[in-house]
């Protein structure tokens, strides 16, 4: 447990599974109590369950579906009812369709806006004025390491984390005299339904296995693996505690080393 963060409040969003559920679980054993949403009722209250009884800490679980501005409120407003504030906000969302530039029309771009960028807006919007109040908050937000290194067949995503990456850059230098950190962090290939299912794409239109596309993309992985996701909210609960309190407008990659630019 952390001291620093025994007893503080975080809200982690799509939060039933994969990296979302891995940062709230870190957090939880960083001493944080939660508020977790996702849009499956029976499957955040089922995550719930589980990081209630693992470790000691009060967890709330809400259905919301993020794309919609009166669930992000609500989402919010859950939590400060069940806890009287939010310290720690960790602003994830779901990707969107991969393929090519050509496959989606004004719908899909709007859809991915939808789900993107306005989840991650209208949480800071909320959260901000408390931690003002407070002197002291963290806002981290789920990107992806294509920000820094785009992925050739997730065009939607490329273009709205960027949005996300560029909108976070510029809060944190709004709020930075508030108490506030201001952080995105990047994942690469971690173990997920997500990488899974977009490994799976990607063999159908190879032709190839599973199996296959999986060993080349670990092999081209500094560390010869893809990560765990017990590893990625590690490194949120990181960015979220003391040891990070100097920390804020940054992207933090937690990719193995695969990025291979300098920034």
């Amino acid at each position: 447990m952390n001291p620093e963060l025994d007893g503080k409040v975080a809200l982690v969003t799509a939060a039933s599974k994969g990296l979302g559920r891995a940062s709230a679980e870190a957090l939880a054993r960083a001493g944080c109590d939660l508020a977790i949403c996702s849009r499956d009722q029976a499957a955040v209250e089922k995550a719930a369950e589980e990081i209630r009884r693992a470790t000691g800490r009060a967890v709330l679980p809400v259905a919301a579906d993020l794309a919609r501005a009166e669930d992000v409120q609500r989402v919010v407003e859950a939590a400060k009812t069940a806890y009287g504030r939010v310290d720690v906000l960790v602003s994830n969302t779901g990707g969107p369709q991969p393929g090519p530039f050509m496959a989606f029309d004004d719908a899909a771009w709007q859809g991915a806006f939808d789900a993107l960028l306005m989840p991650a807006v209208r949480l800071a919007r909320a959260v901000v004025p408390g931690m003002a109040e407070r002197n002291w908050g963290r806002i981290l937000f789920i990107t992806s390491s294509a920000v820094k290194q785009p992925i050739p067949a997730l065009v939607l995503s490329n273009s709205l984390r960027a949005a996300v990456t560029a909108m976070a850059k510029t809060l944190a230098g709004q709020v930075a005299k508030d108490g506030i950190t201001v952080n995105c962090v990047a994942p690469g290939r971690i173990y997920t339904d997500r990488v899974r299912f977009l490994d799976g794409e990607a063999a159908k239109a190879s032709g190839r296995s599973m199996e296959d596309i999986q060993a080349e993309q670990g092999a081209r992985i500094p560390v010869g693996r893809y990560g765990e996701p017990r590893e990625f909210g590690e490194a949120v609960a990181f960015l979220a505690g003391p040891g990070a309190s100097y920390i804020t407008g940054t992207t933090l990659a937690v990719d193995g080393g695969a990025i291979s630019s300098l920034l």
